[in-house]
This record gives structure tokens, sequence and C-alpha cells, in this order.
């Protein structure tokens, strides 16, 4: 069971024979609508926070070990949020973010004796909701997204979305930001094309694989030094060490 969060990231297989580079940081989504884990599950792995999802209470009751936040829809199939929160709250201190279309004051209250420890309503930004599980995080001594990532020549503000080359600005577009991100806090590690395709994609297919190699071309020209990005033939991508 994890005890704090960390910015190091991990390995976990997506399935047999493809490593995926994910962080360390795990975020329970207690959500039963399929379009919402699929548009905020990628939005939250570009964050560089990974998630796990439950579609039911019954479901959720068996993830929480190793849980740094909840985010709980209050509107479950099988049980009512305030109830579930309660049951949470007899097992686990864990951070619980509520989310739900209703605004009615009687059930923020209601949520917050329960154990919630913030309330967001649909329809959010996706910033507000960062900036919401930050400060949840903080409040607990611990930090959901840190603001600035280094690794050799190469600088990542997360907070300014801006990188930084020899303390040079670069102007990168949005999914060029995230991969580079993606491979700064790999600290020169192997990061496989899948890897990629599935954290900055949301997808597994093949064939997104040129749209990798575009982009990393891309990244290479406006970074100004091709050499800082180097390719492992047939794998991936990674950045190069210092002296080597």
């Amino acid at each position: 069971m994890l005890s704090g969060f960390s910015h190091d990231l991990v390995v976990k297989p997506s399935r047999p024979g493809i490593a995926v580079v994910w962080p360390v940081m795990r975020i329970l989504l207690i959500e039963d609508d399929d379009r919402v884990v699929a548009a905020l599950t990628p939005a939250l792995n570009r964050a560089n926070l990974y998630v796990e999802r439950a579609a039911t209470a019954a479901e959720a009751l068996t993830k929480l070990d190793g849980v740094d936040l909840i985010l709980l829809d209050m509107g479950l199939p099988d049980q009512d949020g305030l109830a579930l929160c309660r049951q949470i709250r007899t097992a686990s201190e864990v951070p619980i973010i509520a989310v739900t279309a209703r605004r009615e004051e009687s059930l923020v209250v209601a949520a917050l004796r329960s154990g919630v420890d913030d309330y967001v309503t649909k329809p959010y930004r996706l910033a507000e909701l960062m900036a919401r599980i930050d400060a949840v995080m903080r409040r607990f001594g611990k930090h959901a997204v840190s603001n600035v990532d280094e690794f050799g020549r190469i600088r990542i503000d997360a907070g300014s979305q801006q990188a930084y080359v020899d303390d040079s600005p670069v102007s990168l577009a949005r999914k060029e930001f995230a991969l580079l991100h993606m491979l700064v806090r790999s600290n020169g590690d192997l990061v496989t094309r899948e890897a990629i395709m599935e954290a900055i994609w949301a997808t597994s297919w093949i064939g997104a694989s040129r749209t990798v190699d575009v982009h990393v071309a891309n990244l290479r020209a406006k970074l100004g030094h091709p050499e800082l990005i180097e390719t492992v033939r047939g794998a991936g991508y990674r950045l190069a060490r210092m002296g080597e």
C-alpha cells in the first residue's frame, strides 16, 4: 500500500510484452458513465495521474488499497454516494472529492458531513478539477502535480505549460508539450511508443505510432537540438543523458 505521493514513475504493464510508464499517484474514479470516464481518464493521465475506475459502489470498495485520492460520482447505480462515502470513511482517510450535477446546498452540506473533502459540480473545466485536486492534496501534506520538472538541459513548467532548453523558452503545441513532459519525467529511461500512444492519444492502435514519430520529429526541430531526444530502434524514445 502506498503511504504517500511520489513524483517518480513506475512501470505498469498494459498488456503482455508492453511496458507503460505511469506515475505513482493513484486516483480512484468512481463513475458509472463510460463517456465521462473516456473523456476524463486521458486528461488526468496527461497530468501524470494514474486513474483506476470503479463503475459501482461495490466495485469501489474492493479498490481502496493504495489509492491516494478518490473522485466520487454521487449518482451511482447500486448505492447512494453519501452512503458509500460513509462506508469508505470507516476504512480509510483517503481524500475524497465528490463530483455531481446536483447543486443543492443541502446535498453539499450532507456530502461534507459524510466525509467528502471537496465538492465539484458538473459541468466543470479540467483546470478547476485539477486545482481542487491539488488543493485537497496540499491539505493532506502532498502535492498532486509538480509545477517544474527538469532533466538535463530541458525544464518543464506544468503550471504555465512552458518548456525551456538551456533556460530559453520553446513554444510547443499541446500534445508536443505532453510528450516532452512524459520524456522528462522518465529521467532518461525508455518510453515506449505504446506508452506514449496510451497516455497522450488514449489509444493502443499500432497505426498511431506514425503520429508519435511525427510529433517527435517536430519536437526535435523546435528544441533546436535534435540530439536531446534519442530513438531506441523498434521500441520508443528517451532523453539523452548528460555525458553520454
